[in-house]
């Protein structure tokens, strides 16, 4: 037999309350405590002692050569080697991307026979390493001596010379181009593939042309999903143009090599193309973060503040802090 106990509560007046009914006077005194988490701050602080310790090292060890570092990395040598890895990634990137929009509608197209085209070029060209891709092309010209314009295993009208065509900054934007338009297909079509098809049938049931409903209708959609892995792969780009060094072209880790060949000088000439790279990555990264919130407008109703809207607020916090209203 259960027990039930109804005895009323009363409250500081000796008032009369039900079973079960807590008067909010009696919460008013209670003293609220946070939860403790001791491993988690002193997980936290030693990260903080190791970090401050790594900063320590880089400001106090004299093998870091901080004077090496100032004075190469302004040099005219470095900064038109940066200028060259600038222009290898636009070119691999404009190349690949406008390349890999072919092969993703290939893998789209109701033909198997271009289905299957695309399949073996992007499970070729993702299967071969990016150096190997640059030092064959870089050989071309080992293997045909000329190319030629004519009829399919007939004559030839016309004929230039392989070395003439091809040089050692071509190949390196072909091979880095062909390689990159291997992972940007496949990065359209998942993000093509990723858009309910009821947009697609709705838009065709209204009689939108095919053409505008990949234009207006899908490819705004897509983008969402396609910025991110995107401008990854642009960022890997980046920092991929540093193997043509195998081709001898004056991008920023082979001056860089260049310099510290002749100096002797390698830990600060490799930080100075470390520094580098991660200024390039940060420009990548805060123009990403814009074109994503741009695409993102039909999505969110109010889009995330802007880094600069972040700044500005902390200043006017900052100030509003500071000011003799903000602390009386």
């Amino acid at each position: 037999m259960t027990v039930t106990d109804t005895t009323a509560v009363r409250g500081p007046a000796g008032s009369a309350r039900g079973p079960g009914r807590v008067d909010l006077d009696d919460l008013a005194g209670l003293r609220t405590v946070p939860a403790r988490h001791p491993w988690r701050l002193a997980t936290g602080l030693a990260a903080v002692v190791v970090l401050a310790q790594f900063v320590h090292g880089l400001a106090t060890n004299p093998g870091w050569d901080w004077g090496t570092f100032r004075l190469y990395f302004t040099a005219d040598v470095i900064v038109r080697a940066v200028g060259r890895t600038l222009e290898l990634t636009a070119y691999g990137t404009v190349l690949g991307f406008l390349l890999g929009a072919v092969v993703a509608a290939m893998r789209l197209s109701p033909s198997r026979i271009l289905r299957s085209i695309a399949w073996a070029y992007v499970w070729a060209f993702r299967s071969i390493p990016l150096i190997v891709q640059l030092v064959f092309w870089f050989n071309l010209s080992y293997l045909y001596k000329r190319f030629g314009l004519g009829i399919p295993f007939g004559p030839t009208f016309g004929e230039v010379d392989t070395m003439g065509v091809l040089s050692a900054l071509g190949a390196a934007v072909l091979g880095l181009g062909l390689h990159q338009a291997a992972f940007a297909a496949e990065i359209i079509r998942g993000g093509v593939i990723a858009v309910d098809a009821g947009q697609r049938e709705a838009a065709a049931a209204l009689g939108v042309p095919r053409l505008r409903q990949a234009w207006r209708i899908v490819l705004p959609q897509a983008m969402r999903g396609i910025l991110p892995a995107a401008a990854n792969e642009v960022i890997s780009l980046l920092k991929g143009t540093s193997v043509v060094y195998v081709m001898a072209i004056g991008e920023l880790f082979y001056q860089a090599q260049v310099v510290y060949g002749r100096t002797g000088r390698v830990v600060p000439l490799l930080m100075v193309a470390t520094v580098w790279y991660v200024l390039l990555t940060t420009a990548l990264s805060v123009g990403q973060y814009y074109v994503e919130r741009h695409f993102a407008r039909g999505a969110e109703r109010t889009p995330p503040p802007t880094p600069l809207q972040r700044v500005r607020t902390f200043l006017r916090g900052a100030g509003a802090a500071l000011s003799p209203e903000g602390q009386s």
